[in-house]
């Protein structure tokens, strides 16, 4: 037995069949509720496996999920990799242009794709000559086109419960599609073996991981159940469905929503007695604060043990708020992406004083991105880390030899995030360096202007930019979205706001306010929309003036 995502899952079935492995619950208001045992969980992915075997799909084909969080969305996984067919996310909020570049540039064969989005996958599929198997979940709106599809329902039916699957290997593939904050998406390319180290601990995020494959079901049946992992974002963005391959690898309990409602999030908090929470950064956060102080302020939250942010910084201002409102909950600001899994979590200290300081782990290093090598204690970088990394991104020698490198030998990552060492290892991430702004020749990384913008009691959400700037080269611009009941905010109660928080340069010298910031679902900044924003704001202004 390998380190095959497929036989680790099945080894943990084997030994809880009757432990209940999943539970969907819908909102708002439609009172759908479904649960699923390990056992009937395994035998609904056998299903759906021997299925699209049986349709014509082969081991090392690719299929793309396009679909909202639910069931299916984890069968499907669980049935590509029992099957050796390459699962790869699709984003739903895609338009059908940029469905029609993934499409083609993931070389999907198959796809598996919620009702709700018929006209824009119809509309993508004349572009998509490889896509030839498409199998729907839900009923079409009326109207829409028939495409050929399979009701899920039915593929499900069709499909033997039985395994009987062939040999499997720990260098089966999974493909992670990114959209980052800037560039079209990028698929990264993880053996099974790797991701399971990189991205679920190991079987075991405490930092002891399993030594042999059969060890994961070993401490499984030596374990008890109660446990309740609860990944609320997207499982279409990687970190939502690794929490619950985590959540298996632990022979315990997933708990899905379809979409984010914060009130919803909160009564099933309660109601499901959750143990562990997972979202994305200030833009989920914040909402879940505001309901535990209006309207869910009687929920009790006496099971949660973990609440985690991944994917975007959780502001200082958000964690305090959180610490006061569940002071028993452990609060932990993780560190990762897509081409790494974790690199580690931040420290006690961390915020606007000292800066996003982070414990990593073994594998994680600052190098000089030119040369490759180590820097010393206090100096700059970029963050990279070796081992069990990603074999590189589909269909992209170019970045892959841009971003993945041999040293020592052994293979790294270089990942897009500046950072500086301390004497003791701690590393302070300065910001992503393609959104670093060059103002006056000075450095200005976004995260640390948001950081001081979202302590302002007015400001609800923020993103900063850099603006062309015919004295500065570029300047520093905010675009802010206030709170509901805030009182107006000009620039100057803002600049005041963050001359005690910033060195002058950093300050913010325009403001732009917005009904709402644009960000990815699972809460990802998008500085592309945040520049065009800036810059169409300045320009408006100055031939007004």
């Amino acid at each position: 037995m390998e380190y095959n995502l497929a036989d680790l899952f099945e080894s943990v079935v084997d030994v809880v069949p009757d432990r209940e492995a999943l539970v969907y619950v819908d909102q708002p208001g439609t009172g759908e509720e479904r649960r699923l045992t390990y056992a009937e969980l395994d035998a609904a992915a056998n299903r759906v496996a021997h299925h699209l075997l049986d349709a014509g799909v082969r081991p090392g084909e690719h299929l793309g999920l396009h679909l909202y969080n639910g069931i299916e969305y984890v069968q499907t996984v669980l049935a590509c990799l029992k099957a050796r067919i390459v699962p790869v996310n699709v984003n739903y909020r895609y338009t059908e242009e940029e469905l029609a570049y993934l499409y083609r540039d993931a070389d999907l064969a198959a796809l598996v794709f919620d009702a709700e989005f018929t006209d824009r996958v119809a509309a993508a599929l004349p572009r998509t000559e490889r896509l030839r198997h498409l199998v729907r979940v839900g009923l079409p709106p009326e109207g829409s086109p028939g495409l050929g599809c399979v009701p899920y329902a039915e593929a499900e039916a069709a499909g033997s419960p039985g395994r009987g699957f062939g040999p499997r290997s720990g260098d089966d593939l999974f493909v992670i599609y990114t959209g980052g904050t800037t560039g079209m998406p990028k698929g990264v390319l993880w053996r099974q073996e790797d991701l399971f180290f990189a991205g679920l601990f190991g079987g075991d995020p405490s930092g002891n991981p399993v030594k042999r494959p059969e060890e994961l079901a070993e401490r499984v049946a030596a374990g008890g159940s109660g446990l309740t992992f609860f990944p609320v974002p997207p499982l279409m963005h990687g970190t939502s469905t690794l929490t619950a391959f985590i959540a298996f690898d632990y022979g315990q309990r997933v708990v899905l929503h379809r979409k984010y409602v914060p009130e919803e999030v909160l009564r099933t908090l309660e109601k499901e007695r959750v143990s562990s929470i997972s979202l994305v950064g200030d833009a989920m956060l914040r909402p879940l604060v505001d309901a535990l102080r209006g309207p869910c302020a009687d929920t009790d939250l006496s099971a949660l043990l973990t609440l985690s942010s991944s994917g975007a910084i959780m502001s200082a201002t958000v964690r305090t708020q959180l610490q006061e409102l569940m002071p028993h909950v452990l609060l932990l600001d993780n560190f990762g992406s897509t081409e790494s899994g974790s690199n580690g979590r931040a420290t006690e200290d961390s915020g606007p004083a000292k800066g996003f300081r982070l414990y990593v782990n073994e594998r994680t290093r600052v190098v000089d991105p030119a040369t490759r090598a180590p820097v010393a204690p206090g100096g700059t970088g970029r963050l990279a880390q070796c081992g069990h990394v990603p074999l590189g991104y589909y269909n992209d020698p170019a970045k892959t030899a841009e971003t993945f490198f041999e040293r020592d030998g052994q293979r790294w990552v270089l990942l897009g995030d500046m950072a500086t060492v301390d004497a003791s290892g701690v590393v302070t991430v300065l910001g992503r360096g393609s959104q670093c702004i060059n103002t006056g020749g000075e450095k200005v990384y976004p995260e640390e202007v948001e950081q001081a913008l979202k302590a302002h009691p007015d400001v609800y959400d923020a993103l900063v930019a850099g603006v062309p700037d015919a004295r500065w080269g570029n300047h520093v611009a905010a675009v802010v979205q206030l709170r509901a009941d805030a009182e107006p905010l000009d620039l100057a109660a803002l600049q005041d706001h963050c001359r005690p928080r910033l060195a002058g340069y950093k300050v913010p010298r325009q403001l732009v306010l917005t009904e709402s910031i644009q960000r990815s679902p699972s809460g990802k900044a998008d500085y592309r929309w945040a520049r065009t924003v800036a810059v169409d704001a300045d320009a408006a202004e100055r031939k007004a003036g």
